[in-house]
């Protein structure tokens, strides 16, 4: 009866209002590019769901992480629309923590999204998040520099030819660096990159039996070539720099090369933001010899439902609207094509318009494409992943691996003491959680 009361009264105040009052989701994005444009964009859905407000919480890559990380394993309730990684996405699910997406509306065209980026956001199948972006690593330099320096650079390299390119075009006099790589410590900053390039270079960061691979000759090159690259030819304070801080840098000019995210291609190529977009070029993500590995970098910022929402219709609404074809659409009409964001549907790729407008499309799909998350090692491993390991602990271990790293490279310790002391911890949480018997 207090129900009916309940409802009756809720009735009568539409009825002289004329309006319900609207539902708030409370959306934690990153500080990224894509996600700041489609803040601002995001009138063309409120128009049309009237009834739902957008509240923003947006943060630094590594504090998103650890923010939306300790709300959904307590179960806080802060957010209603999560983003996370491919990493996240089917650890998650699997504890029950997020809610199916397989009832989006039917123009959403699942079916659409690339088989690569899909396939690491499902479980048995079912769809856990949407993508809004996918990304694979490539090499973007300045064909300029390169020009002016006399070098070529190969749209396969090899490591030994991004040094010596990174050598002949480095102007420190003119403010001008060779190379400009992560430095910023964490799973998804520093160690992003150098999982890449040590996959690259034939290293694991486990063996069959779980044991750290840190003291190999694999991860000894990894990051004596890394270091003495970022030393000789990088910008200064680089231990402090991530993919946004980069990004910067090379849009003001200051980096012969960057090597990173292929998302960062439409950002580089901007006229309206980077003072080089006439003269970059792009190439594969390096190997090492001749192992045929070129990092094997596959990730996704994707837009997922925590199951403590209480607002999960509202919810699936705007995350289907914010990955549609239509929102693609309409990042064309208000920023170009090449603004689309990229790495998530074979419709965009299949696009004359979107082909023409992004010299970087085909490179992009090709090395999203290339990407086995089964053996990103040439070596034998026990686990799954990409520039990560997809285990639960890999978020710990990865972002303490990456400080001794990230301190190397402020000059804090030796490589070879950084390498000891990521074996000693990972092998220390390893044994911790049970995976060194």
């Amino acid at each position: 009866m207090k129900l009916h009361s309940t409802l009756l009264a809720a009735c009568s105040l539409v009825a002289l209002t004329g309006v319900a009052s609207a539902e708030t989701l409370t959306i934690a994005t990153v500080n990224n590019g894509d996600m700041i444009r489609m803040q601002k964009l995001t009138d063309d859905f409120t128009k049309d769901h009237p009834d739902i407000d957008l509240e923003w919480v947006t943060l630094e890559e590594n504090v998103l992480r650890q923010k939306v990380t300790t709300d959904i394993a307590t179960k806080g309730g802060q957010y209603d629309v999560l983003t996370i990684g491919n990493y996240e996405v089917p650890i998650w699910a699997k504890q029950d923590w997020l809610l199916p997406l397989n009832d989006l509306p039917g123009d959403y065209d699942a079916a659409d999204l690339l088989p690569a980026i899909a396939g690491g956001l499902s479980v048995d199948g079912t769809l856990y998040a949407a993508p809004f972006y996918g990304e694979s690593a490539m090499v973007m330099y300045r064909t300029d520099l390169a020009e002016k320096a006399g070098v070529t650079i190969p749209a396969e390299p090899t490591w030994d030819e991004i040094k010596a390119a990174a050598e002949a075009m480095t102007d420190k006099d003119n403010g001008i660096y060779g190379i400009c790589l992560r430095g910023k410590a964490g799973w998804g900053e520093n160690m992003a990159f150098l999982g890449a390039m040590s996959n690259s270079y034939g290293a694991r960061w486990f063996d069959m039996e779980w044991k750290p691979q840190f003291n190999t000759e694999e991860w000894k090159a990894t990051l004596t070539d890394y270091l003495d690259m970022m030393n000789n030819y990088g910008p200064p304070g680089a231990s402090s720099n991530g993919f946004n801080e980069n990004l910067a840098l090379f849009q003001q000019g200051k980096c012969g090369m960057w090597i990173d995210a292929t998302v960062a291609a439409s950002f580089v190529t901007d006229p309206k933001e980077s003072k080089v977009a006439d003269s970059v070029g792009f190439a594969l993500f390096p190997e090492k010899g001749d192992l045929g590995n070129r990092g094997n970098w596959l990730w996704s910022w994707n837009l997922a439902i925590p199951a403590s929402t209480q607002k999960a219709d509202a919810a699936k609404a705007f995350v289907a609207w914010a990955t549609s074809k239509h929102y693609t659409d309409l990042v064309a009409e208000q920023d170009g094509w090449r603004a689309a964001p990229p790495g998530t549907r074979t419709s965009l790729y299949e696009n004359a318009d979107y082909q023409e407008a992004a010299p970087f499309a085909e490179m992009t799909l090709e090395s999203i494409n290339a990407v086995d998350t089964n053996k990103p090692s040439v070596q034998e491993i026990p686990y799954t992943g990409a520039q990560f390991v997809s285990i639960p602990e890999f978020q710990g271990i990865g972002t303490a691996v990456g400080q001794q790293f990230s301190a190397a490279l402020a000059g804090n310790v030796t490589a070879e003491q950084a390498l000891n002391n990521a074996q000693q911890l990972t092998q220390r949480e390893m044994m911790k959680a049970g995976y060194i018997k």
